[in-house]
């Protein structure tokens, strides 16, 4: 049976790998033209957690029951939680071939820490908080994790939002160069059916350098110290990857995938500002300068509704007899949701145009919504915003991120590429990241289970 390698690159955007760089990544392009490649459909919303593990399930975020980084653990105002592996409850890829009694080596795969036993080894991904925890299976591969990578292995840079570009380029090629060189060591040292590594740099220098690179983003001055940053920053990944395919036996069948892509930010919306400006929202007392949201802000008896920021915004409804202090009567709950969501698509800029808002039902695009979901899950101008939550603004508009410089938003697509040894070249399609896990069961000639919603590519 044929190995199987699948190299993970956070954020890897469609249109530079497939149509502007692709002569420029050798590795990449080899790949592609003799197997196949497109953009792959992300998750709603497309970010990395739940987008990877959605990957490695085929569960879209309502069936895992998390719908981002953090997550309403009951309906009360300030109990959240961060969806790591302990929340993961659906089979992974690697428990599935675990089962099998093939061996997966699995390396920086976002929400694997805590990590847990497998038949074969697993390297935590970049929720572990720091490296005195346990981030490895088994616990005792740490030091030779360390040691062959150059004596410390990065699990990833600490802080890509920062204006100290220089020292955060440099951390990014050190990170990925010790990831790659680790993942290859150890490879090499046993014997695995499936191998998959996650990258976390691209999506990291794409938040840091993407106003250096893109001509179309408001910052973007021609000539800077940083133009060509994320480009060669691509070409070394590429570089890396052919460095690693020379050590696979030649009958191996190669993927590379990205959980989503990227596109220039164009501001960001203060939602909590919106939605107070609408009459949704009042806060205790208005802050006279910038300040975090938090809950105890609010005065619960005035407000039906308040907004989390990040690269999309997920909106909470205060209903009555759900939340402690609701308001919103359950009878109102529906016409006052769609009364939000028709005002949020409504949203202008700052001229007047509007921005393309997109508003989501939870229950309107998953199969299921176990856990508590947002009311709402919204695209601020289809993604060209972000949702800043902080308060204390005097507009709703802000052109600078509120939790650090960030020029990027997440795009609704990643790449797909399949190189399938023995087959025919099958060219260019559209793909979903739901088709990755059953695409890996059936090569491994495994049943797929009838809760995948994905469908085998090939």
């Amino acid at each position: 049976m044929a190995k199987l390698v699948i190299f993970g690159l956070d954020c890897a955007e469609p249109d530079l790998v497939f149509n502007r760089w692709i002569d420029d990544l050798p590795n990449i392009k080899r790949l592609a033209r003799s197997g196949l490649h497109g953009p792959l459909k992300s998750t709603v919303p497309p970010i990395t957690v739940p987008a990877w593990t959605s990957m490695m399930t085929s569960h879209d975020p309502g069936m895992l029951g998390f719908y981002g980084f953090r997550n309403r653990r009951s309906y009360d105002y300030e109990d959240l939680y961060f969806a790591n592996a302990k929340y993961v409850k659906a089979k992974t890829l690697w428990n599935h071939l675990s089962r099998h009694r093939l061996r997966s080596l699995v390396f920086g795969v976002p929400q694997t820490y805590p990590p847990s036993p497998l038949n074969g080894m697993l390297v935590g991904c970049f929720l572990t908080p720091d490296k005195n925890a346990s981030y490895t299976f088994p616990e005792e591969i740490k030091a030779e994790l360390d040691r062959v990578a150059d004596g410390n292995y990065i699990i990833d840079v600490e802080d890509f939002r920062t204006d100290q570009k220089d020292d955060l380029l440099k951390a990014i090629y050190v990170m990925t160069e010790r990831r790659f060189k680790a993942f290859r060591h150890f490879y090499r040292k046993d014997s695995y059916d499936f191998a998959i590594m996650v990258e976390m740099g691209i999506d990291r220098i794409h938040h840091g350098f993407w106003r250096y690179s893109d001509k179309a983003h408001r910052l973007y001055e021609p000539g800077n110290k940083y133009e060509n940053s994320i480009h060669d920053y691509y070409v070394n990944v590429d570089a890396e990857i052919g460095k690693t395919l020379e050590i696979l036996p030649s009958d191996t069948s190669v993927m590379i995938v990205s959980d989503h892509g990227a596109k220039t930010m164009v501001g960001a919306i203060c939602i909590n500002e919106w939605l107070q400006r609408e009459g949704y929202l009042t806060l205790k007392e208005k802050p006279t300068e910038q300040k975090k949201f938090k809950t105890d802000m609010v005065d619960w008896s005035k407000t039906k509704a308040w907004g989390e920021g990040g690269y999309y915004s997920r909106i909470f409804m205060n209903v009555e007899g759900r939340e402690p202090k609701g308001i919103i009567p359950k009878k109102d709950y529906e016409a006052v949701r769609n009364e939000l969501k028709a005002r949020l698509e409504a949203i202008v800029d700052e001229s007047g145009k509007c921005i393309n808002t997109k508003a989501f039902k939870p229950e309107e695009v998953y199969r299921a919504t176990n856990g508590i979901p947002p009311d709402l899950v919204v695209y601020l101008g289809n993604l060209d915003w972000r949702s800043a939550g902080s308060v204390g603004m005097d507009s709703i508009y802000l052109y600078e991120n509120d939790t650090g410089p960030d020029d990027a938003n997440h795009a609704e697509e990643g790449i797909f590429v399949w190189s399938i040894p023995g087959q025919k070249p099958g060219g260019r399609g559209n793909y979903s990241i739901y088709d990755i896990a059953p695409s890996v069961l059936k090569h491994f000639g495994i049943d797929i289970p009838v809760e995948m919603i994905g469908k085998p590519i090939a």
